[in-house]
C-alpha cells in the first residue's frame, strides 16, 4: 500500500471514484453534496489517494480553516476496509498538515467511527449533529511536534 498526492485531473478522478462509490451509492449521500468548490488542483486543499495492491481504493483531502487543518472525504471502498488504510490515510493528511505549518487538524467524524479516531488521538469536541443525513461529531487533535 501507498500514498500518492493528487497533482493531476486523471487522480482527481479516481479520488472522485472514489467517494462518489462510497458516500453516494453506499451512505445515500446526494451527489450535489459531495463535491464542492475544493474539488481542484488549486492549491486550496491537498487531495491524495491510497492504493492496495497497485489500485486506487481510498481517499482524502485537507483543506486549511482558520489555525487547523480540516480532514475531509476520507473513504475506502468497502472492499478495502479492515486493511488499516483508514490509518494510513489520517497519518498522510496530518502529514501534509504538518509540512503546511499547521499544528490542529480538525474533522466532521461519522459517530460510527468515533472510536477509530479516537485510537488516533482524536478528542470529541461537539455533540453529535446531522451532517447530509449521517450523524457526525466534530473531532480535533493537537499534533505533536516533530
Amino acid at each position: 500500500m501507498n500514498v500518492k498526492r493528487i497533482t493531476i485531473d486523471e487522480d482527481l478522478r479516481k479520488a472522485f471514484h472514489i467517494r462518489k462509490e462510497v458516500f453516494v451509492k453506499e451512505q445515500d449521500v446526494p451527489l450535489e453534496d459531495e463535491f464542492d468548490e475544493f474539488d481542484k488542483l488549486n492549491g486550496q486543499c491537498e487531495h491524495i489517494l491510497v492504493y492496495y495492491e497497485e489500485q486506487p481504493v481510498g481517499t482524502g483531502r485537507v483543506r486549511w480553516v482558520d489555525e487547523f487543518g480540516k480532514l475531509e472525504r476520507v473513504c475506502i471502498l468497502e472492499h478495502y476496509r479492515k486493511f488499516g488504510l483508514g490509518k494510513v490515510i489520517i497519518t498522510a493528511l496530518e502529514e501534509i498538515a504538518q509540512e503546511r505549518g499547521t499544528t490542529r487538524v480538525k474533522l466532521h467524524g461519522q459517530t460510527q467511527a468515533q472510536g477509530f479516531y479516537k485510537k488516533l488521538g482524536y478528542q470529541t469536541s461537539s455533540s453529535v449533529f446531522i451532517e447530509d443525513g449521517i450523524p457526525h461529531l466534530l473531532m480535533t487533535k493537537e499534533l505533536l511536534h516533530r
